[in-house]
Parts: structure tokens; sequence; C-alpha cells
């Protein structure tokens, strides 16, 4: 075959493709055309899926709120931390800091000490203010508007003490507490700490409560202070006086902690 036979059929393929593939070119060029694609590739040679990403802050936990059970709430209000109380401790009272105003409206204020003895686990602070809520309640003794309170952690007309039944044994003497009771005398109502953690037997069998005991024990003591003897339950079914001795029997009356209930 000649050269420009070879050459004219050279020429006669190139203008062929060009026509079959020019338009494929030129659509891939167009503008306002994009190539396409089966999926994107990724490192692992699969298909992926587009990924959210979210813009919210995220939330962190919080703790649920504690629930104490009523018994654990009573503890609490009394400053009680533990129902372990030894037999016996040091002997010696720690005062407890602070002061606060009497209640206004009464016609002779009286200021009161608070004291723990050494040695016992409990929140000076709640004990202190238990024992200074209870005097002062209206239904206390200055529920008739003879006397009301002010705490004071110097000298002061009554002191109201927590201790171990060994040292209440030894403040109430010769009056017998038997490492079991309470008293007042001296000017002091000192408070088994016994009592004050567990209760007492005749009280709870007869449906009273932890704190309203407490708050008998401390209105008892302090009544003696003030000047009020020992009562009897005056019938099956009343109210008992504040000044029944409620820690050993409720004499067939109904519990009560309060001078004017």
């Amino acid at each position: 075959m000649s050269r420009r036979v070879v050459a004219a059929v050279v020429l006669l393929l190139s203008f062929g493709l060009g026509i079959v593939l020019g338009p494929v070119v030129f659509a891939a060029l167009a503008p306002g055309t994009e190539p396409t694609s089966a999926a994107p590739a990724t490192t692992d040679g699969g298909p992926t899926t587009p990924v959210e990403l979210s813009t919210e802050t995220p939330r962190v936990p919080t703790p649920e709120a504690t629930t104490l059970t009523p018994e654990q709430e009573a503890d609490r209000l009394a400053g009680v931390r533990t129902h372990r109380v030894p037999d016996a401790g040091s002997g010696e009272l720690r005062v407890v800091a602070g002061e606060a105003e009497a209640p206004d409206g009464a016609d002779v204020v009286m200021t009161v000490r608070v004291e723990v003895e050494r040695g016992l686990d409990v929140d000076d602070r709640a004990f202190a203010a238990f024992v200074m809520s209870t005097l002062n309640d209206p239904r206390g003794w200055g529920g008739d508007g003879s006397v009301a309170f002010a705490r004071t952690d110097g000298e002061a007309d009554i002191r109201v003490v927590l201790a171990t039944p060994a040292t209440v044994d030894e403040m109430c003497a010769p009056l017998a507490t038997d490492g079991r009771w309470s008293c007042g005398r001296y000017g002091h109502a000192a408070l088994n700490a016994d009592r004050w953690v567990l209760g007492a037997d005749a009280w709870s069998d007869a449906g009273g409560d932890l704190t309203s005991y407490r708050q008998y024990l401390v209105n008892h003591e302090v009544g003696h202070l003030l000047g009020n003897p020992h009562e009897d339950c005056p019938g099956a079914g009343e109210v008992a006086p504040v000044m029944v001795q409620q820690s050993i029997s409720v004499q067939g009356c109904v519990p009560n902690a309060w001078p004017f209930p």
C-alpha cells in the first residue's frame, strides 16, 4: 500500500473517532454539568453514610436528690449522728458556741446555755437549735406569754446538757437515774444521751414518735427547773400533762410533749 493510501486511511479513522467521541467529551466538560459517581470512596473500600453533627449542648447527668427516711430526718433535726452511745464518757462538757435572742412579747426572758459531753458524736448546732425551737415553741412553757428563752454561751439561768448515762447519774445525784433517766435540778436539765438517741419504749409503745419524745424530754426537765413537780395521768385516753414521767409510763394517757398542747 502506498504512503498516500495509508495517510488517507489514518485521516479517515481519526475523523471518525472524533465524530463518535466528541459529544461525550464535550458533554463532560459542558458548563452547568457535574460528573457522576456511584459512591464516595472510603478507606476500607466501601460506601460511607453522611454523618450529621449535633449543635446541642450535651446534658451532664446529675445525681438524684437524697431522700431521708422519717427516722433519718428526725435524727438530722436533733443532731444525732450515730445510734451508738457509750455508757460513760470523759465527763468534760463543751459549750455550744453562739447566741440567739428570745422572741418578743414575754413577761420574762431566761437565758439558756447548751452543752454536750465531749466524745458524743453529735451535731452541736443542730442539737442547740432543736432545744431552743422546742423551748420557744408556742406550745412550750412560754405559750401563756409568761416566759421566753434566749440562748447564750456565757453565764445563763438554765443549762441544757446532753451527756452519757454515767455523767448524767453524777449530775443528778443523789437522785437515782440509774443510767437510764434524765433530770432537771441544780440549774441544769441533764439529758441522758441514750434516751435522746433511742427514745423510750413507754413512749413509742403508746404511739409517740421520736421527735416528739425528744421535745418532751427537753420540756419535762426544763419544767422542773421552772418549779413544776411530777404529775399523774388524769384519766385513761386523756392527753398526758407534760410533767407525767412518760419515759417510764404514760399511765394510760396519750403521749404529749407540750405544756400547752
